[in-house]
């Protein structure tokens, strides 16, 4: 629980219910000549609770939010968890290109690494910044958590209800900015959404970036604006005034500290940095880098003069706050079980309510101003019956009393469409689980009701966003497993299984990614397992569309029972690794020591391959897409139960093919830029899949780092054990010699090039890149030596390998090496005949003078 400050007499605000905080200034607390504890009573980390400062390398945690957090735990304030979920500053392992099943499971683990080292936390910053596109990762964490959904925030909802699940008594904040001059109406649509949906979350907060220039009677027109729509606690979460004008920068603060510290509706103020030169506004081109600070070369600017001044005052050490003594005393949030109803539905309500040190007496339930339902005992559930005779929305009020009298408010909304098709299941006979759900007959019900961008034709495509419901009778409780039919053409097409239920939005399995099944008419089956019990009764499955473009036919559900007596192993996969087109061969282990196999199943990314039914278990597999696959196997007794064993990973490369379709002709020139096709691991190896270069240059090569140089294109950031393959057809055999073209602003650069031959690399010569310019890479020289073995006629395989980082390479040219001069060439008449070369590797004709290279000898025209 959130502490109250007991040195609140040394501080700015002597408010027992709200606070005045600030940020960690340049990573440090105490900054300047005054304690901090003797200025704030609150704290947020700037930067070092943020998922990217923590889990920069993956499973490593660097705690430097502790710094803070043990500061204000001595000093006795508060602090602020800044923020869980942030499409702007999280690891940069954490992208588009991890499976998002992974990315799922990566989110909860980061929410249960914070929970284990913060098991208590008084303020929370569940998501920041989530309205449109105020940060470029807001649609990768969008996906990653479960797309937009039945409420189209499905995503933030299930972020605040993972957040909720570990800190219950922590004050739950959703925080963005631009909240009062340009995206007011985006952002109130965003909060009263997660409000009506009934997520916990417990006060919006409005960072105020924006407020320099904003004209104070718009600023509290907006104030009202937002609490006029959204009746919730507020926090002033990140406020600066960013400007060189001392006077301007004091009459913002006059006009628009008071107004916000005053409302009852807000619980705290922080501000963002205090010390000029230490806060993120201006520039330091212009000479304005930190001009939001409060103190500059350790004197008050006239804002902190007066702001020291106004925290004196009888209106700021008495201003209410909706948070007395700043703890969470009430969690109250009102769920209707759906958001959107049709006229005549009956529509289900819970209000979710507990309070910390008192008791519930009563909850008070109403629509609008009609009292529906007066509960005195949990679960406090409803009924209302919709009306024929209106539409639009409708407001949900809850008042809950505790047994000293105290009341406590929250709301929520639900939309009546015009619709008058209610909710039903599709037909008589309810589909039982476990059973077949057929993917088209989805309940009946208004669009927005029972589904969204859905179709009950069996030859539709899924579309993204898209999600359907299904009444359904679940006979027994339980785990269950669930086969898919589908059918796909595309690559990252993907769905989850969710129930909407009065505790929860439910993801009842893995996000499941769909694999291409070699057409749109070709079915196949995926395997998985619930990954939440379902209770024996009725419920709403949801299928969620995360990735459309795949079609979808049936779901089969049936209760998982393990049998411990199966053994079950993926004995081999051989070879491990293979081409798109190639086969392997998957041999499976399977017995039981007190039953019978009845039959072995196979799968390769959850889509089954093969079905086995006497042993030995083995067959052959041929994949259609490049890519890592994991093969899984399922052995299932006589009685109905199964194992499956543990996984292990096949590696399908696309076929190797020359950059432009036509070997590298030798002698010639390497372009560094054009390696082969083939993919990560095949043709070219990048430490990361992060592109750093400056050079969109290439789709099929993630992670490699185009950068421009020399007039052209070249290799940039590299780093040790990088390597990229060319195909070359040597077109004389004999000694070599090289010129490399590079450049590099370090000491110790470098590379080999070796010849692939059986899959092993020979060296051919060591290329030293000296320092070609001081800290830059834009200066290129070559580098020139001999290759230290005859290269044979005919097509092969140049490997360029890194094993001196930072030098950036152009191109290699590899010119015949001729100790003998030029009488080692033949003499005659050049015939057109057939193609010819010069010693550049370049096709000539029957014009050309001088030696060239026929047939793999060398003829000297004259």
């Amino acid at each position: 629980m959130m502490m109250a400050s007991t040195t609140a007499n040394a501080q700015l605000s002597s408010n027992p219910d709200k606070f005045l905080g600030n940020i960690t200034t340049s990573y440090q607390v105490d900054f300047g000549k005054e304690k901090y504890y003797t200025l704030w009573n609150q704290i947020t980390c700037e930067n070092e609770s943020k998922w990217g400062s923590v889990e920069g390398s993956r499973n490593s945690y660097n705690w430097g939010c502790d710094n803070a957090f043990n500061y204000a735990k001595q000093h006795k304030f508060t602090y602020k968890f800044h923020a869980l979920v942030w499409g702007a500053q999280y690891p940069g392992w954490f992208k588009s290109e991890l499976p998002i099943k992974e990315r799922y499971a990566a989110i909860v683990k980061w929410f249960d690494a914070v929970k284990k080292k913060y098991s208590t936390l008084p303020l929370i910053d569940v998501v920041n910044e989530a309205v449109g596109m105020h940060q470029q990762g807001n649609p990768l964490m969008k996906e990653s958590l479960g797309g937009e959904g039945k409420t189209g925030y499905d995503w933030l909802i299930k972020a605040f209800e993972l957040a909720y699940e570990r800190w219950p008594d922590a004050i739950l904040i959703y925080n963005d900015f631009n909240t009062f001059q340009w995206n007011t109406n985006e952002y109130i649509e965003l909060v009263r959404m997660l409000r009506d949906a009934g997520a916990p979350i417990d006060a919006y907060g409005c960072q105020s970036h924006d407020l320099t220039d904003c004209d104070v009677n718009k600023f509290k027109n907006s104030m009202v604006t937002l609490q006029s729509a959204l009746k919730m606690p507020m926090y002033i979460t990140e406020y600066d005034i960013g400007t060189n004008d001392d006077n301007y920068q004091k009459q913002r603060y006059m006009e628009q500290l008071p107004y916000m510290w005053e409302a009852d509706y807000c619980a705290g103020v922080t501000l963002w940095g205090y010390i000029y030169g230490r806060t993120w506004t201006g520039s330091e081109e212009n000479g304005t880098k930190g001009n939001s600070g409060l103190i500059r070369d350790s004197q008050d600017r006239p804002a902190m003069t007066w702001l020291r001044d106004y925290m004196k005052s009888s209106p700021a050490k008495t201003a209410k706050s909706p948070f007395p003594g700043m703890k969470k005393e009430a969690s109250i949030y009102v769920r209707p079980l759906d958001i959107k109803v049709a006229k005549g539905d009956v529509l289900p309500i819970q209000v979710r309510a507990s309070m910390a040190t008192k008791t519930i007496e009563k909850v008070e339930l109403y629509v609008g101003s009609e009292l529906i339902a007066t509960m005195t005992e949990a679960p406090y559930q409803a009924e209302y019956t919709v009306p024929t005779n209106t539409t639009g929305w409708k407001t949900l009020k809850a008042v809950v009393t505790t047994t000293d009298g105290e009341t406590f408010e929250r709301l929520s909304r639900f939309n009546i469409l015009s619709s008058t098709t209610k909710r039903s299941p599709y037909s008589d006979a309810i589909p039982e689980l476990p059973g077949t759900i057929n993917i088209t007959e989805y309940d009946k019900g208004a669009q927005g009701v029972t589904y969204d961008k859905a179709s009950r034709s069996t030859t539709a495509n899924t579309q993204t966003g898209g999600w359907m419901e299904y009444t359904v009778d679940v006979k027994e409780d339980g785990i269950y497993s669930f086969d898919a039919e589908v059918a796909s053409t595309v690559d990252g097409a993907s769905f989850h299984l969710s129930e909407y239920s009065f505790d929860n939005l439910t993801f009842l399995a893995d996000i499941v990614e769909v694999p291409q099944t070699g057409g749109s008419s070709i079915f196949k089956t995926m395997h998985g397992v619930l990954t939440k019990s379902l209770t024996a009764g009725r419920h709403r499955i949801c299928l969620n569309i995360d990735k459309g473009g795949f079609k979808i036919k049936s779901l089969t559900f049936r209760r998982y029972e393990q049998d411990k007596s199966i053994s079950v192993s993926v004995k081999s996969v051989s070879p491990a690794t293979i081409s798109v087109g190639d086969k392997t061969t998957i041999t499976v282990n399977a017995s039981s020591s007190t039953s019978t196999i009845a039959e072995v199943k196979a799968y390769a990314n959850d889509l089954l391959i093969g079905i086995m039914t006497e042993a030995p278990y083995t067959f052959e597999f041929e994949p259609l897409a490049a890519g890592s696959y994991t093969i899984t196997a399922i052995a299932t007794t006589a009685e109905g139960k199964e194992k499956m064993s543990a996984k292990k990973t096949l590696k399908v490369s696309a076929k190797r093919s020359p950059y432009s379709n036509s070997p590298i002709i030798i002698p010639g020139i390497i372009e560094a830029e054009n390696f082969d096709k083939g993919g990560e691991g095949f043709t070219f190896h990048d430490s990361d899949s992060q592109r750093e270069g400056d050079v969109n240059y290439r789709s099929d090569s993630e992670g490699v780092d185009f950068v421009r140089g020399n007039g052209g294109v070249c290799i940039g950031y590299t780093a040790a054990n990088e390597w990229l393959e060319f195909t070359v057809d040597v077109k004389e055999a004999g000694k070599y010699n090289y010129a490399a073209t590079v450049s590099s602003g370090t000491t110790g650069s470098g590379f080999t090039i070796g010849l692939v031959k059986n899959g092993s690399v020979t060296s051919l010569a060591k290329v030293n890149v000296p320092k070609t310019a001081d800290n830059d890479w834009n200066v290129y020289q070559k580098v020139e030596g001999k290759l230290s073995k005859d290269l044979e006629a005919g097509q092969q395989i140049i490997r360029i390998t890194i094993n001196g980082a930072n030098c950036n390479i152009d191109k290699i040219e590899l010119t015949c090496a001729n100790p003998n001069g030029i009488d080692a060439a033949t003499t005659e008449q050049h015939q057109p005949t057939g193609p010819v070369y010069n010693l550049s590797g370049q096709k000539v004709d029957a014009n050309y003078h001088g030696i060239i290279i026929k047939n793999g000898r060398k003829i000297l025209v004259r």
